[in-house]
């Protein structure tokens, strides 16, 4: 019986440490997402200006006057970015539940063993 609860009580600390990283990655696809909300915004407002409107970026503490395609290259740079990290995270969520599922699985297991164990034991 004690080895059972030895199994089901480190079965449960990696089952908490499995749901603390699925938080980080939540954290992170949240902030990804956002950025990359913010990124839509700019491209259409660059996509509603006429060629010649100024474009100026923001450099420390001066803004500096920049091509609106260069801009634009720039925006939908960081927009493709932002996609692939958003899929690599969404990846690692996957793996991170299945992961948890099996965790959850093998806990429910060892539950058993111990409570079949205590049942036993009293018997």
């Amino acid at each position: 019986m004690a080895d059972a609860q030895k199994q089901l009580q480190a079965a449960s600390e990696e089952f908490q440490k499995l749901q603390t990283d699925m938080d980080g990655l939540v954290e992170a696809r949240q902030k990804l997402e956002s950025q990359q909300q913010e990124n839509e915004n700019v491209r259409k407002e660059f996509n509603s200006l006429d060629d010649e409107s100024n474009v100026y970026k923001l450099v420390g503490p001066v803004l500096l006057k920049q091509e609106k395609q260069e801009a634009l290259m720039a925006v939908n740079g960081r927009l493709e970015f932002i996609e692939k990290e958003i899929k690599r995270i969404e990846e690692e969520i996957k793996e991170n539940q299945d992961q948890s599922d099996k965790k959850r699985a093998e806990i429910l297991q060892y539950q058993s063993q111990v409570q079949q164990a205590t049942a036993s034991a009293s018997a």
